[in-house]
């Protein structure tokens, strides 16, 4: 009887808890590894009910507290969904200037090196089945528009590429980290379009753009997370180095037409 009382006990431990504040807390779990984004609709409460085996009264005092904290927001007629995690940066003034000077374009990419390396390694060590077939089919998305488009679409090309990098850093399984670079997104997807603009249209960049990728995607998908950590900082690294040479370029070709203009 002992043992069998102790199996009892046993199973209650691992039976999941359907208290509202249980479940409030595994929605804010799902919130924080990015299944629920910042303004996702929310699954109705019937699905809800039927993916996480609880009773609606208890999902619906579950909601209430979410939305007492300003996790979610519900509007009538239309549902609940996640609220912004962090202030819009891009609102700030420092935002702006980061925005309309482009030398600050530099120590952006110093920083997606930061912390795209590391998501990069994670991911590579941490990364599910899942993360790997999303992932695959993010670099597929990228590499097929890359590869069949006839001309490309600098905005659309910028938005596949770093739909790309964000589905690595998804697979780090860091939340801090990816909500970090969540929360960048402008920021990252401006860095990333004049990567695109600026050395999309010439071979050798574009050769090398296309090579790293599948490198890194590779490595990712391996596990080779000291691989995928360095090809990850080889990627931003070239690209800094060529957008600058882009810039001494544009300045030397300045300086010698206004030697050749009158004052």
């Amino acid at each position: 009887m002992a043992g069998e009382g102790g199996r009892v006990e046993e199973n209650e431990r691992l039976k999941p808890s359907t208290t509202p504040q249980a479940i409030a807390s595994r929605l804010e779990n799902l919130i924080l590894d990015g299944v629920f984004r910042p303004g996702q609709l929310l699954p109705s409460e019937r699905r809800l009910c039927e993916r996480l085996g609880v009773a609606r009264s208890s999902l619906r005092e579950a909601l209430g507290t979410l939305r007492s904290k300003g996790v979610i927001i519900t509007r009538q007629g239309r549902g609940s969904e996640v609220a912004p995690l962090v202030e819009a940066p891009y609102v700030t003034p420092l935002m702006h200037l980061f925005r309309e000077h482009p030398r600050t374009l530099y120590d952006l990419l110093e920083v997606r090196a930061l912390l795209e390396g590391e998501s990069a390694s994670l991911a590579a060590n941490r990364g599910t089945p899942s993360d790997r077939v999303l992932i695959t089919r993010r670099y597929r998305e990228m590499a097929d528009y890359v590869e069949k488009a006839g001309s490309i679409d600098v905005e659309r090309l910028a938005r596949l590429d770093h739909a790309f990098h964000l589905a690595i850093c998804q697979a780090s399984h860091n939340p801090v980290l990816m909500h970090t670079l969540s929360s960048l997104t402008d920021l990252l997807l401006s860095s990333v379009f004049a990567s695109v603009k600026h050395l999309y249209h010439r071979p050798d960049s574009r050769d090398m753009i296309n090579r790293q990728h599948a490198r890194l995607h590779r490595a990712v998908v391996e596990g080779k997370a000291q691989l995928a950590r360095r090809v990850a900082l080889e990627h931003l690294s070239a690209i800094s180095e060529q957008l600058r040479e882009i810039d001494a370029e544009g300045q030397r070709l300045e300086r010698a037409a206004m030697r050749l203009e009158e004052w």
